[in-house]
């Protein structure tokens, strides 16, 4: 994987991003989600959390088991405009 890989489609950060947050400092998923905003998009991380992880794991050298899981909530669902025009009673 090169520093060009898009990691969050959602937030489209690319892992030279990624790496460069941990490389100023970030040492979990969180710090990893404030200093470039992966894993904040409609998603909530469920598509790359795992390459954030796999990513942090490897510049500190660490097993992936070191790292917990972020708060993940649930994603936004677009409403449909029909469910908004029908009439109510």
């Amino acid at each position: 994987m090169n520093d060009d890989t898009i990691v969050c489609r959602c937030e489209e950060i690319i892992r030279g991003e990624i790496v460069a947050a941990v490389r100023s400092g970030a040492t979990t998923i969180s710090g990893l989600k404030r200093r470039t905003r992966a894993g904040m998009g409609l998603c909530q991380g469920r598509t790359c959390s795992g390459l954030m992880t796999r990513i942090l794991a490897e510049e500190l050298d660490l097993p992936l088991r070191t790292f917990r899981p972020d708060t993940r909530r649930p994603p936004v669902l677009p409403i449909p405009f029909r469910v908004l025009a029908e009439e109510r009673e």
